[in-house]
Parts: structure tokens; sequence; C-alpha cells
């Protein structure tokens, strides 16, 4: 039990973090879910496609007008079928990071598997874009042990987790954590059947404003997560710009990717550590 609440040392002048995440699944959990034998319907797949079929243009020129960089998870699968995506995002000054391969369900998925396709993602990435990925996020933010230890042993921060609502360290991994009640998929995502329906786009922007609200009030972390193909419907994108217009133009929020997180966490954490040692 920590009965004490330090301060987060977020940088000088700023009061909470904000920041934009998407997890770019488009047709990848689709792909995994039928893996053993795909059936003859199209309704999801088609839905699915919307994202890269248009929203994610919508997205990124939204993001361009907010003046605001985003963290893209994408799974292998998806950057291997759109071999455009990684390098389009990357040109325009975002944040690529790791998804799985074809957003692998850890509980379908041995630990060798893990570590295949954890290291055949990095591969991809690094032939399409040059460049390293340093972050990962668990297809349906789920963990284990030796997840952890594959994510240290490759040097990566990880954003899957929910601990606490600014950065922390699991076992040596620094974690930028989620929330599921900021996550437009289990508000909008509806693929028929009897599922409950899509709640209204204007009852969660209002929901999210209030959090939004909150983490300024208590100086802790706004981490949004959005889909590709969920919320880039137009409704959904005008509440996303009305929501976070005034963020960034809030002096006191450091709007910052998960990679700019990490960094600081790993920064202020190692000067924390140094103080302890001189102190002692």
């Amino acid at each position: 039990m920590n009965w004490s609440l330090p301060e987060y040392p977020w940088p000088k002048g700023k009061r909470a973090a904000a920041c934009f995440s998407i997890d770019v699944d488009a047709d990848a959990p689709y792909l995994w879910a039928t893996r053993a034998g795909r059936p003859d319907t199209i309704a999801v797949p088609e839905h699915r496609s919307y994202g890269m079929r248009r929203g994610m243009a919508r997205l990124v020129d939204l993001l361009d007008r907010l003046d605001l960089k985003a963290s893209f998870f994408v799974p292998g699968i998806v950057a291997e079928t759109h071999p455009d995506l990684l390098p389009g995002l990357v040109v325009r000054g975002h944040e690529v990071a790791l998804h799985g391969y074809m957003h692998e369900l850890v509980n379908d998925i041995s630990d060798q598997q893990f570590t295949e396709a954890l290291e055949r993602s990095i591969d991809l990435f690094v032939a399409q874009t040059g460049e390293r990925p340093v972050g990962f996020r668990s297809p349906a933010w789920e963990m284990t042990p030796h997840m952890l230890a594959e994510l240290d042993r490759l040097n990566l921060w990880d954003s899957s987790l929910m601990g606490d609502d600014v950065p922390y360290t699991v076992q040596n991994i620094t974690e930028i954590p989620v929330r599921w009640d900021i996550d437009d998929a289990i508000y909008f995502k509806f693929l028929g059947g009897g599922e409950a329906p899509p709640r209204s786009h204007l009852e969660v922007g209002a929901q999210w404003q209030s959090e939004a609200a909150a983490a300024l009030r208590h100086h802790t972390l706004f981490m949004m997560t959005v889909h590709d193909w969920i919320c880039t419907r137009p409704a959904r994108l005008e509440m996303l710009e009305a929501l976070w217009r005034p963020i960034v133009e809030n002096d006191a929020f450091w709007c910052a990717t998960c990679g700019d997180l990490a960094v600081h966490h790993k920064m202020t954490r190692g000067l924390a550590q140094n103080d302890q040692e001189f102190l002692r």
C-alpha cells in the first residue's frame, strides 16, 4: 500500500500530459481469428477496411490541423499488406510502434511464437522505415512474464498495462499506461448480431473531455486510444477535433508521443536514482 502521492515530474511548466494513440488493426484481428479457415462472408473484413480506404487519411489530416504528433501501433501483417503505411506516417513526423504480427492474442500462442512474431515485426519495420522500432503495445492489452522479459531483452518500452495513471516501471520495462474507458472500441465497435449498439459520439466526447480535465487537475496522463476503422467516421472525427483542440492549445498540457513519454520517464527515473545514491 502506497499512502504517498508524489507529484510526477512532468517537463517544466507542464501540469499533465496528453497522448493520442492509434491501434491500426485493420483486418489483422479478423485474419487471426479465422486463420484455421475463413468463411465466405465479407461484411466484417469490409467494415475493417474502412480505415485503410478512407479513415486513416482523414485521421492524419486531423492531426496535421492540430499540429499534433501521434503514436501509431501497427501489426506487422498490416504494414506488409500496405507497404506505404509506415513510411507515410514517419515522413509526417508520427511515431510507429509494434503491435504483434497478426494481432496474435496472448492466450493463443506459445512463448516461442510471441518471440518469433516480435522479431519478424521488428525486421519488417526496419526494412520499411530504415529505423528500428523502440515501442510495443500488446494486442488486446494482455501481458505475460515471458513477454516482459523479451521486451527487456530487445530494449522496448511498453504501452499495454493499467497499473498507474502516469508512466511507471514494471520489471525494468518503462510502461506508458492505457485505459479501457478512453478507448473507442468499447463504445463504438459494432459488428452486428446481438451486440449492444454503438454509443453516441456526443456522449463519449463529453466523457473524454471530463477525463482530460481531470488529468489536468490531478497532474496525470490523458492517454487516448482509437482505431483506424472505428473512430474515423466523420462525426466521430469531429468529436475528436473538439476534444483535442483545447488540449493542444493549453500550455499546461504536454502533448507527447508514447516514445517521448518513455524517454522522459527513463531520464527522470535515472535522475531520481542518482539522487537517492547521492543521499546515502
